[in-house]
């Protein structure tokens, strides 16, 4: 080793090493410690839940009633609304670690994870440490990392480009005429809360997309579809939810948001596109106030955009609601595990696990109910080796 490089340091876990202080792992940290096992939880940014703490725009609510988004053994306050705002979920993330006595190793980026097959160990190596443990939790999630569409003549533009990552609220677009591509929940939230800051959003809807009530006759749209799955097929769900949804809004496709062939749910299941759940944008496209354009953007020019159908519009801003990635392809090596894309192959719910002690959580698509879903499971996998290893340990002291 040069002179000039610094020396890393090497530290050995008897529990596993959880990748992403996030809900993701910082559940699993939680049911492991419930059962007596200790893990160590390396987490890049300085804080827990980075993505909710620095890149979500302010008016963020959670989509789903706070009973589908409640991590394993610790519910919410009883005081906090029935969608809990940005503000107060971190509030429950930091309470929650709080309980369970997590305390995270900040600002630790995971350069690289690679199984030691001859020592049967994870190798665990963050720009100054290397951690060892025989198990590796990959916590990082769907959502690590911006997606930033190649645009052709986006870096032409005289105006102010933000990802929806870096967005925070409407005021810096005043009057501005904006251009939101991505019309996601992301999109159609940010076209709202700019529309509420007296701007003029255009958001651009290239594919189609379900856009459904996120409540009907006063229940959860979510809740009504979970508890109709029990008795009924998936597909007939699907009817059912937009039969609903047509008698609310009418034909969503007569305002350019043409609904896919197949049903939201199944939607969602086959592919993990998730449905926008409508908090009072589709209001403000029937009025006028959200413009939806229905090409997708050829090229950006100075002062605005061409779109595929020829037609050229001007504007002083464009948010690129254009979603996250996973970042796992990038750091954890030689594992079949993982889709080039960062997924696990497997689907759920058989995606937690892999062989050499290799764990998954936050890549069910599934929100937070699939996150306490699979943490249960791995904490219990774990728990299980790990106090066989604690009881083959103790009959090996004796028989010396």
């Amino acid at each position: 080793m040069g002179s000039c490089e610094k020396e890393q340091t090497l530290m050995k876990f008897d529990g596993p090493v959880i990748v992403g202080a996030g809900p993701s792992g910082i559940a699993v940290a939680a049911c492991l410690k419930e059962n007596g096992v200790p893990s160590i939880v390396l987490e890049r940014s300085n804080c827990i839940a980075s993505l909710w703490q620095h890149k979500t725009y302010d008016r963020l609510k959670l989509h789903l009633p706070k009973q589908f988004c409640e991590l394993p053994l610790f519910g919410y306050p009883k005081k906090f609304p029935k969608y809990p705002t940005k503000k107060e979920f971190v509030s429950y993330m930091e309470d929650y670690a709080n309980h369970f006595e997590i305390r995270p190793k900040f600002n630790q980026s995971v350069v690289s994870a690679e199984f030691d097959l001859k020592n049967g160990v994870w190798r665990v190596t963050t720009q100054d440490s290397v951690y060892e443990s025989r198990w590796l939790v990959v916590a990082t999630g769907e959502n690590a990392e911006a997606v930033m569409p190649e645009i052709q003549g986006i870096e032409k533009f005289e105006g102010v480009v933000r990802h929806t990552s870096e967005y925070k609220n409407g005021c810096e677009f005043e009057n501005k005429r904006v251009l939101v591509v991505g019309c996601g929940n992301s999109g159609m939230e940010v076209s709202l809360d700019l529309c509420r800051c007296k701007a003029s959003p255009f958001i651009v809807v290239r594919n189609s997309v379900h856009v459904l009530p996120r409540e009907m006759f006063g229940f959860a749209t979510f809740g009504i579809a979970i508890t109709l799955l029990k008795w009924l097929p998936l597909r007939v769900v699907d009817k059912l939810i937009l039969f609903m949804a047509n008698l609310t809004f009418g034909k969503t496709d007569k305002l350019g948001l043409r609904r896919p062939k197949t049903g939201p749910l199944e939607l969602k299941n086959a592919t993990g596109k998730t449905p926008v759940l409508d908090t009072g944008a589709l209001s403000l496209i029937k009025s006028g106030n959200i413009k939806v354009v229905e090409q997708g953007v050829r090229e950006v020019t100075k002062k605005g955009a061409k779109f595929m159908d020829g037609q050229e519009l001007a504007f002083d801003s464009i948010v690129l609601a254009t979603g996250y990635r996973s970042n796992v392809p990038f750091w954890l090596k030689g594992s079949d595990f993982f889709t080039e894309e960062g997924m696990p192959k497997m689907p759920f719910p058989n995606g937690w696990k892999r062989k050499n002690g290799l764990y998954t959580v936050g890549f069910t698509r599934r929100g937070l109910l699939g996150t306490t879903c699979d943490a249960l499971k791995i904490a219990k996998d774990v728990t299980d080796q790990w106090r066989s290893m604690t009881c083959t340990s103790k009959h090996e002291y004796r028989s010396k």
